[in-house]
């Protein structure tokens, strides 16, 4: 959905301060970064054509493949390791270490057979034991990532049919275990992690072990984590021998060492685009069908009242937000849904909070609060959080809500808000890309989420969850679905603000990213394709 924007003669005025003010926030972020640039660490690895240098802008916060969920990690982990299956970018299915897949008449059981002639990167023969330990493993609630392999409280078994074969066993039909229960888990070796008695930590002491293009050489918290090609890869030997995925936290600090060459590759702001040398830089754009959003902690006393979170929802403004931060239609779209603009189970048929000072304001006043304070959270290394709770501070000023900005690391804000019952922050900035079936959204918004960061907990929001996933047909599950929608809009904990593009800027010298293919959460589906000039 993209929204073209006019404007009335009344308005004028309005858009003169609005200019202004973006004028004056980006010589404001100009200074900060150019400041907070001279403090960061230049020193590179050599750029020869051994070597592929990734920038990220922030240490993985866990490099267990068990439970690894954010987005550095995530990234690290599909280079070391493999899926049975992995999900393409436009949804569609792709098999990986799985051959092929059967899924029974009655809905209780799914059979995998697997690839044969695949080895680990030690040399091991990968079998069927490896991923009946690995599901088994990830399936213990005290592990921590458990909920896509529980069906109603019931955990989903899988037992090892032959060498090659391995088969599912639902406790009850489920459309959602059926859609998800071979995709994104990543396949550890038994020979390697058999011993290991607890995998609730971020960081296993053991040296990675995996099926995917690469293995681990060295990880150096703050400053980079190198890898070294897997001359065992099932794909083939990869073309680069050696990457590095290098930590530099500054966004102005990482546009230069992109200009000098010191980096291969790294994401950047549509704002950056206009500075960087597109005689040097290739540039790529594509969807990760992600939702940026704003979101209220319903734990706190100031927004336990659902007219209060309705209120400030309806005193802001995405599209301001959007058009300042990534200056151009083409870089985002506008979402009204928790789910994606280009998910198939979203509908637009939700409760917008299309801007409305009058009436935020009106249910302030019915709900019987005036001179309310709160406190937003969000990542102070992130240029695009800091145009959005600029925005919304100064948007909630219009209704009488003082707003108190609170940049920080943002692994340590999400700790914080993880914690049963926390009420460190009153709203927060996030984002979240969680992929196409709707089941998996239960991790955010189900009253026993893991990732309920919102802390709202209601039944039919439960209930609803719990029907969707169960509903084999597909006209009915998404009935079910866009009620879901609907309900978790009129509560007011969420505000979708963005589904907005990744840009990635890439050296010249490096070919193939469109055969290795740009994904969401990891970059690159396939680092083994590129190569280096």
């Amino acid at each position: 959905v993209i929204l073209y924007w006019y404007f009335k003669p009344k308005e004028e005025m309005r858009m003169k301060k609005n200019k202004l003010f973006i004028g004056a926030l980006a010589l404001l972020m100009a200074f900060t970064t150019a400041c907070s640039s001279k403090t960061e660490n230049t020193t590179t690895t050599s750029q020869d054509k051994d070597t592929f240098t990734y920038a990220i802008n922030s240490d993985p916060s866990s490099t267990n493949p068990i439970n690894v969920s954010d987005r550095w990690g995530l990234t690290m982990t599909n280079m070391i390791y493999s899926p049975l299956i992995r999900v393409e970018g436009d949804g569609s299915l792709v098999n990986e270490l799985a051959e092929s897949t059967e899924l029974a008449k009655d809905g209780l059981s799914l059979t995998v057979n697997l690839k044969k002639g695949i080895k680990w990167s030690d040399g091991q023969d990968f079998t069927a034991d490896d991923v009946v330990f690995t599901y088994e493993t990830k399936a213990k609630k005290e592990n921590g990532n458990f909920k896509s392999l529980w069906i109603n409280d019931k955990p989903i078994t899988v037992e090892k049919k032959d060498d090659h074969t391995v088969v599912f066993k639902f406790p009850e039909p489920s459309a959602a275990a059926a859609n998800n229960i071979a995709t994104e888990t990543y396949i550890i070796p038994k020979h390697i992690y058999g011993k290991v008695s607890d995998f609730s930590v971020k960081d296993l002491q053991e040296k990675p072990v995996g099926t995917g293009p690469y293995k681990l050489v060295e990880n150096k918290r703050g400053e980079y984590i190198k890898f070294e090609a897997n001359e065992n890869y099932y794909k083939g030997k990869p073309k680069v021998k050696n990457v590095v995925l290098r930590v530099i936290q500054s966004a102005d600090t990482t546009k230069v060492a992109l200009q000098k060459g010191e980096i291969d590759a790294s994401y950047v702001l549509p704002t950056d685009i206009k500075d960087l040398d597109t005689n040097k830089l290739d540039v790529y754009s594509y969807s990760e069908n992600r939702i940026g959003y704003l979101g209220l902690n319903t734990k706190t006393n100031e927004l336990k009242d659902v007219k209060v979170r309705q209120a400030i929802l309806y005193a802001l403004n995405k599209g301001d937000m959007n058009k300042a931060a990534y200056l151009d239609e083409k870089y985002y779209q506008n979402p009204y849904s928790i789910l994606p603009p280009n998910n198939p189970y979203k509908t637009d048929d939700v409760e917008k909070y299309t801007q409305n000072v009058d009436k935020a304001k009106e249910l302030l006043k019915e709900a019987g609060v005036s001179n309310l304070k709160l406190t937003l959270a969000y990542a102070s290394n992130d240029p695009a959080q800091k145009i959005q709770a600029t925005f919304i501070q100064q948007q909630l000023q219009a209704i009488g809500v003082n707003v108190e900005l609170r940049g920080g690391d943002g692994t340590a804000i999400f700790t914080e808000l993880r914690k049963k019952d926390s009420t460190a922050y009153n709203l927060f900035l996030g984002g979240y890309i969680m992929g196409n079936d709707p089941d998996l959204y239960s991790t955010l918004f189900a009253s026993n989420g893991t990732s309920n960061y919102f802390q709202y907990r209601e039944s039919k929001i439960d209930d609803l969850f719990k029907r969707g996933a169960a509903e084999l047909d597909s006209t009915k599950r998404k009935e079910i679905y866009n009620d879901l929608q609907r309900e978790i809009a009129k509560e007011a904990f969420i505000y979708p603000i963005v589904d907005n593009q990744k840009i990635l800027a890439v050296n010249k010298r490096v070919s193939g990213v469109n055969d290795a293919k740009l994904v969401p959460i990891y970059t690159f589906e396939d680092l083994s394709k590129i190569s280096i000039k």
